[in-house]
């Protein structure tokens, strides 16, 4: 049974930081691509960053480059992603998924386990 649990989301003023923890459980972990994710309501789902199996390459929206930053800790079995500078735009529930090695990141039919979400809100 593969279980991906989101933490780390909440409440925190514009400009402030926050790092959002995927833990991963049910599956061999450093076989599998991670990204993120985020839902703004009234939005489609729309893809943040991402990693793959190797942890050799990243991708990223080109809204958060230069303030958000995905990796990984393998004998963790946990994804992170850390935000910085952080806009109200950025408000959202986010979501980290996984998907079985390959290159494809962006695409989000290509994830076949995703967590539950975790909140997070930025104030202005």
């Amino acid at each position: 049974q593969v279980q991906l649990v989101e933490s780390g989301g909440g409440l925190v003023q514009a400009g402030g930081s926050l790092r959002l923890s995927c833990a991963a459980s049910g599956l061999a972990f450093s076989n599998y691509a991670m990204a993120w994710f985020r839902q703004a309501p009234g939005k489609e789902r729309e893809f943040v960053a991402g990693i793959t199996w190797t942890g050799s390459t990243t991708d990223y929206t080109d809204f958060v480059k230069g303030r958000f930053t995905i990796s990984r800790d393998n004998a963790k079995n946990t994804a992170y992603l850390q935000m910085n500078t952080l806009k109200p735009e950025d408000t959202a529930v986010y979501y980290c998924a996984a998907k079985y090695r390959g290159l494809l990141l962006r695409a989000d039919r290509v994830y076949n386990y995703w967590g539950q979400g975790t909140q997070v809100t930025v104030s202005s």
